[in-house]
């Protein structure tokens, strides 16, 4: 269940409340009259199942009330209440599975701005991925992996694909471009001081390394598995039951090549860092896509569930 705190202009409270009403899977409508101070107006409360919440949002932001009032939305972790349970066995579909859009736009938004803590991350894992590299260690390569931040950007570009939101398409491919560029920069800066105190050497790099070869030798084994990450990432990001270390599943196909690049570039191997840099666009390219058709798989059977529903009523 969801929780929305809703402040309505007092002329509209009757409006609101209707479609509340009207909304399968609600339950638990309060209304306070004047008790909002700023803005002025009533404050309304109800609570809806996940999977009917959409329908519902969308629904209020037809009448406006983001332009004069507000809409807040809260997880509910516990609810004690019978009409919760009907409201919960009347909304189609499962709560698992729902996709309340508005809450993944607002989320991937967020998450793809290019900021200096999003930079930070990905140079930090980008540099802790190198040394996985040059020692072909798969717990640094793993520790690399779960630091990486860059699931935001890709996550806020498969969803302004679907959701046609050319703004959020730009912000996330800037942080994306970015993101990557600014940390395998400076990578090759930390790949020169390794060498300089004797840490990293170009031996290491061109020795055999059958642990981390993958980052730079890009086949259609690489794109399957980017694909399976990007579906399973994305299904986590919009699904109730999301896993915490959903990054660590995207980042196994990016972080460590742009590492791998990075490092060849400082000792001027530039078939590897071709390879890995092939190997980091091939796996964005792959994630992309099945992240945008899983999206767009989401939003078709929802609608699907949609119809039927009307249908029966």
């Amino acid at each position: 269940m969801l929780h929305l705190r809703l402040i309505v202009p007092a002329d509209r409270t009757d409006e609101v409340v209707r479609t509340i009403e009207s909304t399968v899977g609600t339950t638990h409508l309060a209304v306070l009259p004047g008790a909002a101070r700023t803005p002025a107006g009533d404050l309304v409360l109800c609570d809806v199942a996940r999977e009917a919440a959409d329908e519902l949002l969308t629904a209020l932001r037809e009448l406006g009330i983001p332009d004069t009032g507000s809409i807040a939305v809260e997880n509910i972790d516990l609810s004690l209440s019978s009409r919760a349970d009907k409201a919960e066995d009347d909304a189609p579909g499962e709560g698992a599975d729902a996709v309340v859009w508005e809450h993944l736009a607002e989320a991937t938004s967020e998450e793809s701005t290019l900021s200096v803590t999003y930079i930070a991350f990905l140079a930090i894992a980008t540099m802790i991925a190198a040394c996985g590299v040059v020692l072909d260690n798969a717990i640094l390569i793993v520790g690399a992996m779960a630091v990486g931040p860059e699931f935001g950007p890709l996550a806020g570009f498969c969803t302004a694909l679907v959701q046609r939101a050319p703004r959020l398409a730009w912000r996330s491919l800037l942080a994306l471009v970015v993101g990557f560029a600014v940390a395998m920069a400076v990578t090759v800066g930390f790949s020169y001081f390794m060498d300089a105190v004797n840490l990293f050497s170009e031996e290491q790099l061109l020795a055999d390394r059958p642990n981390t070869s993958f980052v730079f030798a890009p086949d259609w084994f690489s794109f399957v598995v980017a694909v399976l990450a990007g579906a399973a990432g994305m299904l986590s990001l919009t699904s109730a039951k999301s896993g915490a270390l959903v990054g660590v599943a995207i980042s196994v196909t990016t972080v460590p090549a742009a590492a791998n690049a990075a490092v060849a570039l400082s000792y001027g191997d530039y078939g590897q860092a071709q390879g890995s840099t092939n190997q980091l666009l091939l796996n964005l390219l792959g994630i992309v896509v099945a992240g945008t058709l899983t999206l767009l798989a989401q939003k078709y059977f929802w609608s699907l569930q949609r119809k039927r529903t009307a249908q029966l009523s």
